[in-house]
């Protein structure tokens, strides 16, 4: 209710999915809750999982000979927030049908190339901006370059980490019903 009106007025921002809202119901398929956990478990199998395959990538890279190999590590903690972000975000739509799991999993070999890539860069960028020698301009085109070239070369590793995201948050995934008393 809003203050200084005598009807009980809710704003219009306040659907039925807001449990502070009056139109609030339960859900009791749990299906909500099954969603929740979905992008819970998938945030953490798309970081672990495909932080691995980057870890592989920037270890494995024609530019990372003679580097430490502690880049590698480093390079794959940068990719984690986008990466769980990611797998996070499609991690609901693989416990539809097949076919909705099949799409999730193409998005995901398609997209996590990109959200890994998007995160290096933008943590390269603030590291290049806080270096201040002004070659955060550089530092992110020759991320996004390397970025590119890695993520094909490691493409058969990263079909075989998404095939086993999916198949981990379908896994994980259905609602249990209980019977009803």
């Amino acid at each position: 209710m809003l203050p200084g009106l005598d009807v009980p007025v809710y704003p219009r921002w306040m659907g039925p999915a807001n449990p502070w809202s009056p139109n609030w119901r339960p859900d009791p398929k749990g299906r909500r809750l099954a969603s929740i956990r979905a992008a819970r478990r998938g945030a953490l199998m798309g970081g672990v999982l495909l932080g691995l395959v980057t870890i592989v990538a920037v270890a494995t890279a024609p530019e990372a000979v003679g580097r430490p190999p502690t880049l590698a590590a480093i390079a794959g903690a940068m990719a984690l927030p986008g990466l769980a972000l990611l797998g996070a975000g499609l991690a609901p739509a693989t416990l539809g049908s097949r076919i909705d799991a099949v799409v999730a999993g193409l998005a995901m070999a398609l997209g996590a190339p990109v959200a890994a890539v998007t995160s290096i860069a933008i943590a390269v960028v603030v590291l290049a901006l806080v270096d201040g020698h002004g070659m955060a301009g550089n530092a992110f085109g020759a991320v996004v370059r390397a970025g590119v070239i890695a993520a094909a070369r490691v493409a058969p590793l990263l079909a075989m980490a998404v095939a086993a995201w999916v198949i981990g948050v379908r896994r994980g995934g259905s609602p249990t019903t209980t019977s009803g008393a």
